[in-house]
Formats: C-alpha cells, sequence, structure tokens
C-alpha cells in the first residue's frame, strides 16, 4: 500500500512538473500566436484556485480541532504552538539578514539605471504588540473565514479544541461533526490534486503571458541569483533542519514534497497550497497533530523567501537609486522586513504592501513601487516555494522534538 501510495506521489509530482514547463513555454508563446485561448487559460486558473481555497478554512478549522481533540493536553497545545512561533521567527529573522548583506557584499544595483514608474500602493502600516494581540481573538469568527484572516481562525480554532478537551465526552457531538467534516475536506482535496497539473499550467501560463520575455531577460541577473540564494537557502537550512532535527533524509524530504513546491511556484499562494502542503506532511510521517497547527500557522507567520526578497530588493533598488543603506538602516530594516514579512498574506502580491513600508522606511524614492511591481509575481513564485518547505520542514523537525503521549 506504502509502495502504490509513493508511486502515485511520484507520477503527480512528474505532471506538475510537466504542466509547469508546458505552461511556461505556451505563456511565453501566447502573445500574438493563442492570445485568443487567454480567457480558457484564465477561466481554469481561476476555478483551480478557488477549488483549493474552497476547503482552506474548513481543513484548517476542523484538522486543528480534531489535532487538539487527539493530542488530548492544553499543555502538549501550546508546547507545539510556542516551537512553532520561535522557530518561525528565528528563521525569518535569519532570512532578512542574509537578504540584506548579500546583495550589499555583491554590490548588487551599482551602475544600473531604474525607470520610474508610477503606482499607487497603500503601506502596511505598524500596529502595537497590544493591538496585534487585540486583533487575534475574532469579534465575529464568521467574519474571519469569510475574509480569510487565518491568524483569527487558528485562534478560535484553538479556543474551540481546548474547551472540547476540557469538555471531555460532552463536546463527544460537535467532535464527531468536525472530524466528519475533516475527512469530507481531506477527501475533496485528494480529488482536486488530480486536477493540479492543468492548474498549475493555467496559472503559470498567465504569469508568463503578464511580464513576457523582456521583462524577465531584463532582470535576469537579478533574479537567478535571487533564486540561487533561495535553493540555497532550502538546501542548507531546511535540509540541515530535516536531517538533523527531524531524522528525515535530505533526498527523502525535497521528494515528498515536491508535489506541494510546484504547485506554490505556480500559484504563488502559500494558503492555497496549504491542503497539498498537509498531505506532503502525513507522507513525511508527521503526526496530525502537530501538522494540523504548524502548517496552517506557517501558512501565515513563516515568510522567510518573502523576508529574503524584500531585504534583497531594497539594497537593489538603494544601490540603484545612490540611496546609502548604511548599518544601522540595515538594522532597522531588518527588524521592521521580519515584524512586516510575518503579517504577509499568503497569497498571490501579498508581500507588495509591506515592501511600500519597507522602502518607505529606508528612504527609496516612491516611483520604484512600479518596477517592484512590474516583478513582484516572477520574485514571488520562489519565494512562495521556499516558504512553504520551511513549513513543512518546521513539521518534520517537531515530529521529533514534540514528544506527544500515545494514547
Amino acid at each position: 500500500m506504502k509502495k502504490t501510495s509513493q508511486k502515485s506521489s511520484i507520477n503527480l509530482t512528474i505532471a506538475i512538473g510537466i504542466g509547469l514547463v508546458l505552461g511556461v513555454v505556451f505563456g511565453l508563446l501566447m502573445p500574438g500566436r493563442f492570445e485568443w485561448a487567454l480567457p480558457v487559460i484564465d477561466l481554469v486558473s481561476s476555478v483551480y484556485m478557488n477549488a483549493l481555497r474552497m476547503m482552506i478554512y474548513p481543513l484548517v478549522f476542523c484538522s486543528l480541532v480534531v489535532g487538539i481533540q487527539n493530542i488530548g493536553s492544553v499543555s502538549a497545545t501550546g508546547k507545539i504552538g510556542l516551537q512553532s512561533l520561535l522557530y518561525f521567527c528565528g528563521t525569518t529573522l535569519f532570512a532578512s539578514l542574509l537578504g540584506l548583506f548579500l546583495p550589499r557584499a555583491l554590490g548588487f544595483g551599482k551602475g544600473v539605471t531604474i525607470e520610474m514608474m508610477d503606482a499607487e500602493v497603500e503601506a502596511t502600516q505598524f500596529t502595537s504588540l497590544l493591538d496585534t494581540v487585540k486583533n487575534l481573538i475574532p469579534s465575529n469568527p464568521v467574519a474571519s473565514f469569510a475574509n480569510g484572516d487565518m491568524l483569527q481562525v487558528l485562534v478560535f480554532a484553538i479556543i474551540i479544541g481546548i474547551t472540547c478537551v476540557s469538555l471531555k465526552e460532552k463536546a463527544e457531538p460537535f467532535v464527531k461533526v468536525t472530524e466528519a467534516v475533516n475527512d469530507i475536506s481531506v477527501k475533496i482535496i485528494s480529488v482536486v490534486m488530480y486536477f493540479t497539473p492543468i492548474g498549475v499550467f493555467s496559472s503559470i501560463a498567465t504569469v508568463m503571458y503578464a511580464n513576457g520575455l523582456d521583462t524577465i531577460l531584463a532582470l535576469a541577473k537579478t533574479l537567478l541569483v535571487l533564486y540561487i540564494t533561495f535553493i540555497l537557502y532550502m538546501l542548507i537550512v531546511y535540509g540541515g533542519i530535516v536531517k538533523f532535527i527531524g531524522k528525515v533524509g535530505v533526498r527523502e524530504f525535497f521528494s515528498k514534497v515536491m508535489p506541494a513546491a510546484l504547485n506554490a511556484f505556480g500559484t504563488c499562494s502559500s494558503s492555497a497550497t496549504l491542503p497539498i502542503s498537509k498531505r506532503c506532511a502525513d507522507e513525511l510521517g508527521v503526526p496530525n497533530e502537530i501538522s494540523s497547527l504548524a502548517l496552517p500557522l506557517g501558512a501565515t507567520v513563516n515568510m522567510d523567501a518573502v523576508s529574503i526578497l524584500m531585504s534583497f530588493m531594497i539594497v537593489f533598488f538603494g544601490n540603484a537609486c545612490g540611496v546609502e543603506i548604511d548599518l544601522g538602516m540595515m538594522v532597522v530594516v531588518m527588524l521592521a522586513n521580519t515584524l512586516l514579512s510575518i503579517g504577509t498574506p499568503g497569497v498571490p502580491g501579498g508581500a507588495i504592501a509591506s515592501f511600500a513600508a519597507l522602502a518607505s522606511i529606508a528612504g527609496l524614492p516612491a516611483g520604484i513601487m512600479g518596477v517592484y511591481i512590474s516583478v513582484n509575481t516572477l520574485c514571488d513564485m520562489g519565494a512562495t516555494c521556499c516558504n512553504v518547505l520551511g513549513d513543512i520542514a518546521c513539521s518534520v523537525a517537531m515530529k521529533e522534538t514534540v514528544k506527544l503521549e500515545n494514547k
């Protein structure tokens, strides 16, 4: 049975990879030749993304409630949540530091002439720690689901799950319904998975069509180094975490997470990839009690690659515009970047508002936002892929660091 599952996973990974490559080629060939297909491609992409998003919040809520119920302990639940937060905050801070010093050391952006483009973007505003904590508690849980506020949904699910543990048999009818909805959600996601190669093909084709070959070639050097940084970060940092802490082989890890990685790359959405990430974590032997909390939390809080991306671009645009980013400013940008990236939504384009805030802090001209927006999706594809692998790596590590009692 396990061999059949592994073979199915490998076949799906190959199919997604083929869909990705064909989507890139088709998207670049579309202008002037296949533009008639754009409405159809856009329709398929939208249907696929909606099918994934349809089950994100039911799956997250029910999986978390069931997971806490299976843990059966408030202290163990708190331990999983605390370890996840410490992991994500630590890696994000390191990623921000790497994104600042690497392009500075390489002198990226020096001698580059940037043609400013106008773009109105509302920058992300800092809120106090007290306001952040206050907003974690949803005054209207239904609105939290409707508005896609993942943190509030997580907090609401944790409150319900802990309450069910304390009520024990009195909460059993609700827990059984939740388990049934969770099973239904998993089944639907399993069916949607079969259409992932088509969905990735359509998503990446629209991205390539919108940006075009000229834009890609003009930024090829910067994008190449950025992607090399992402790849090295995944191999060294995440590979080291799963090998030395999670006790899972690096090759095994990357082979089993490939469906989630490719889907994240094609859709630019860690939230939409969440159901696939859950399935990959299951194949890596991560208990549901851990993955049901660590993965949704990671989709919201873990933004390592976004942190690398924003720091990278701040230094690049600073050098190109002649704005000195000294050591003191680098420290400020690093800390602000860590806070802003943690609050970045796990959806396409979620980092744009955060970058606008960082650019303002660093004293960069407002005109760079138009340039950044034009290449954001190309950068965001690799960043989302990296973030998703970081979420799964955390859950694999916690499989060893959090010892759950066998029931």
